[in-house]
């Protein structure tokens, strides 16, 4: 059972209601989630729990997510208004620090590139930068799956041969066998990651991502924005976490934030895999309340 904070739907712009829950007193620190682009704030809790005794840490939920508003056709939903949407909530809430955890990430850089005024400082924790790097996350699962669960990897194939999509449910549940491997730095710490009915809009995850997503990325995320190019014109103090055990977005793959963002501050986490706020919860803590007092 998941201890909420209070929350309230804010309208952030006509029509379009998020939920947002605030934890704790001081400066704020909004989170912005991931588990791919329909997740919810969920994942973060009560991982930023201890945080909230100096901070008043800010969950969002994206529209179409979580606790939020809807619209009628998921097809609405785009990165662009994703975007507007964090751009419009912190012009209401005030400027922030934004934590930016997977997809997340992906709309922390937009914010820092295009409504630099609303944010503090940002921290891209596990993300991507472009497209291609989503493409690249999904082939490096599916490495691993061929390799080290090879039986779970023939009957992807199988069921692939029958016609199904890999946003189908057998081939959904198949691809779940491998999350723990693939995300987790200590596979039991999978149990830690936190779940509530509707925290994932399942179905908007293959009218955003293409219902072939694991092989080929398709509908919205194609068209997300390749931020390498603009990466170094960020001017807010920036920083950079990697799981070195993130099988997935791998540390070769982070890097590229280094080479690409040379003024960022770049911190490998040697105990993680994907979720470094819930497998290095305290190292997380300490590395932001630096980077904040330091900022």
């Amino acid at each position: 059972m998941i201890e909420h904070p209070p929350g309230q739907a804010y309208e952030i712009r006509a029509g379009r209601h998020v939920w947002v829950e605030r934890h704790g007193d001081g400066d704020a620190v909004v989170l912005l989630a991931g588990l791919g682009p329909a997740g919810s704030h969920v994942i973060f809790h009560p991982h930023f729990d201890a945080l909230a005794a100096d901070h008043s840490v800010i969950y969002v939920d994206l529209f179409g997510r979580g606790r939020s508003g809807r619209p009628q056709d998921l097809s609405e939903i785009t990165f662009a208004d994703d975007v507007a949407d964090v751009a419009a909530l912190l012009g209401q809430l005030g400027p922030a620090h934004l934590y930016g955890f997977s997809y997340g990430g992906l709309i922390a850089q937009a914010i820092a590139l295009d409504h630099p005024a609303v944010a503090r400082t940002v921290t891209l924790a596990n993300t991507l930068h472009s497209p291609e790097m989503w493409q690249l996350n999904h082939a490096n699962i599916n490495r691993e799956l061929a390799t080290q669960l090879p039986e779970v990897w023939e009957r992807i194939q199988e069921l692939r041969l029958d016609g199904l999509r890999s946003t189908d449910e057998p081939l959904r549940r198949e691809f779940a066998k491998a999350a723990a491997l693939v995300r987790f730095y200590d596979p039991a710490n999978a149990a830690l990651l936190a779940d509530e009915p509707g925290a994932r809009n399942q179905e908007l995850y293959p009218i955003f991502c293409g219902d072939a997503v694991d092989f080929v990325i398709g509908g919205e995320v194609a068209r997300i924005p390749d931020f390498r190019p603009r990466l170094k014109e960020i001017g807010v103090p920036l920083m950079v976490l990697a799981g070195r055990y993130d099988r997935a977005l791998h540390p070769a793959l982070q890097r590229d934030f280094r080479r690409f963002a040379p003024q960022a501050r770049f911190h490998m986490l040697e105990r993680s895999g994907s979720f470094g706020h819930v497998e290095e919860t305290e190292t997380v803590h300490s590395l932001l309340r630096d980077f904040w007092r330091q900022a």
